[in-house]
């Protein structure tokens, strides 16, 4: 039997929605900046790697750890 770890779980879900924000947020900023392609494409990347280490993480607490016996 496995046990679930649903503080991974609820971490990886808070990283998810802050990165998504964190983009949403950067969008409305980006036309204000010199080069705003330059700019989404390094938020991109960034919400990108936060977003894919919460998706690893809520799926590494959703498959949780042996118990033992």
């Amino acid at each position: 039997m496995r046990q679930k770890n649903m503080r991974v779980v609820i971490t990886g879900a808070v990283l998810l929605v802050l990165a998504a924000a964190f983009f949403l947020f950067m969008m409305t900023m980006a036309p204000k900046s010199n080069d705003p392609r330059a700019l989404m494409e390094t938020v991109g990347q960034v919400s990108g790697v936060v977003g894919g280490i919460a998706i690893v993480m809520m799926i590494f607490g959703l498959i949780g750890k042996k118990t033992q016996g």
